[in-house]
């Protein structure tokens, strides 16, 4: 929050006084934005000839049929200008219930309504939220004539700095991307491979046995015993895999490990730090999930894709979250079978 504050500095020599500006959390209430302004404000003189701290109430625009409050609950931090501009366009919703419009500062048309003073115990977010319908609100200092007119921070301003922080992650995860689709391609081909090995293994096991019985002297009252203990062999040996690798017995497994340990070998190999992909799409993640969030509060529609750097990444970030999703699922469904 910026505002043009007369503070307590009566330096002769300066001839311009800086606007103050206040870094606020949407989660801290409206008390403590207030008690940072009283900090920085000069006494006042009461009728009684003693100092005091002015009092600071927070004034936002009531629009007219205004039947509900938005929902609690948001992150980032706000960051909101000083305004001169006095007009905005008010839009109905379902029901003639006033929406968001996203635009707060930057909208267009003119406000209509009485401003209303807001208790000091309503965190700022929710203030910020409802103050949103108009392009300003109101800060009232007691001895001042006029209150302060504040810019209402549009979806732009409040999502600003998560926006930046997305793209450079999202570049980030760009520059990575490459190498890991490179090495994945490389690794899925040579379990693919192995696979097919495996198939041929089979093959040429079935045609020995075949040739052995139904060819040859031995017959099966020799190849009984002899596959009997090959399908012996293998339960065992399915079964050393499981006491190893703590996973089931399977094809998909088997090759999923296969594909596994050859990725890393490539990741090494090249310089691919996988910890650092990882943090890297858990945080555009994370950082997507917070400007949603504003977006839904906003009620407006962002192009996400516009600040994910390009398709890879769009890609990559929706992957780790369909997988998040699918293990959360399954861990539901175990919890359900318990």
């Amino acid at each position: 929050m910026v505002l043009p504050l007369t503070t307590m500095d009566y330096n002769s020599d300066r001839k311009d006084i800086a606007p103050l500006a206040l870094l606020v959390h949407p989660h801290q209430p409206l008390s403590y934005l207030e008690r940072l302004i009283q900090s920085e404000l000069p006494p006042i003189t009461t009728e009684k000839g003693k100092d005091k701290i002015p009092n600071v109430t927070f004034r936002a625009m009531e629009a007219p049929d205004d039947e509900i409050r938005p929902d609690k609950g948001t992150k980032g931090d706000n960051e909101v200008e000083v305004s001169h501009d006095q007009s905005a366009t008010n839009t109905l919703g379902d029901g003639g219930v006033q929406s968001y419009s996203g635009a707060g500062r930057e909208g267009k048309g003119e406000d209509k309504g009485e401003f209303v003073r807001w208790s000091s115990s309503t965190e700022i977010g929710d203030f910020i939220r409802d103050a949103a319908r108009a392009k300003e609100f109101e800060v009232e200092i007691e001895g001042h004539t006029r209150p302060i007119k504040v810019g209402v921070p549009s979806f732009n301003d409040r999502t600003f700095y998560l926006r930046r922080r997305l793209r450079k992650v999202s570049k980030d995860i760009a520059e990575m991307a490459a190498v890991k689709q490179d090495c994945d391609r490389i690794a899925h081909r040579s379990g693919q491979r192995i696979a097919m090995g495996g198939c041929a293994i089979l093959v040429g096991w079935w045609y020995t046995v075949y040739r052995i019985t139904f060819e040859t002297d031995l017959g099966w009252d020799t190849m009984e015993p002899v596959t009997y203990l090959v399908g012996l062999s293998t339960l065992i040996g399915g079964y050393m895999w499981f006491l190893y690798h703590n996973r089931e017995v399977s094809y998909r497994s088997a090759l999923n490990l296969t594909i596994s340990k050859r990725q890393s070998k490539l990741y090494e190999a090249r310089g691919f730090n996988l910890p650092r992909w990882e943090g890297l799409v858990e945080d555009a993640n994370a950082i997507r999930k917070e400007i949603k969030a504003v977006a839904s509060e906003y009620d407006v529609e962002w192009n996400e894709r516009a600040d994910e750097y390009n398709e890879v990444v769009t890609k990559a970030l929706r992957k780790e979250r369909n997988k998040g999703r699918d293990n959360k699922s399954k861990k539901d469904t175990d919890e359900a079978d318990d």
